[in-house]
């Protein structure tokens, strides 16, 4: 028989405190503990969800969180409120891109408006 032993840190790379991705990937493991905690969807879901992540990544990102619970749950939060203060901040100052796409939506809703 032959047995592999793995360390769950080997499945990511901590690229700074807050910013933890799973090995080979661009995908922080909030967007996967997000998936799964808030949304309740399966292990299989996320994985058909990040079409560059293994089941396998998945599971260990589970299976970590679930032994770091405390820690885990502090990062997920910190990340929450930075994720929140940076909507906040796009909403109150908008780039160019986004007041033209507002703008050209205005007007289309004026053209429907007035041809109904």
């Amino acid at each position: 028989m032959y047995v592999v032993y793995m360390q769950l840190e080997e499945y990511f790379k901590v690229l700074a405190p807050d910013d933890i991705r799973l090995k080979g990937t661009r995908i922080g493991i909030e967007s996967i503990l997000y998936e799964y905690i808030y949304h309740c969807k399966t292990p299989e879901e996320i994985a058909e969800q990040f079409h560059t992540v293994t089941l396998e990544q998945v599971y260990a990102t589970i299976l970590y969180y679930l032994h770091h619970r405390s820690e885990v749950n502090a990062y997920l939060a910190d990340w929450l409120e930075f994720s929140r203060r940076e909507r906040q901040a796009q909403q109150q100052n908008p780039s160019p891109a986004r007041m033209r796409f507002r703008q050209m939506q205005e007007e289309k809703a004026k053209i429907q408006l007035l041809e109904s």
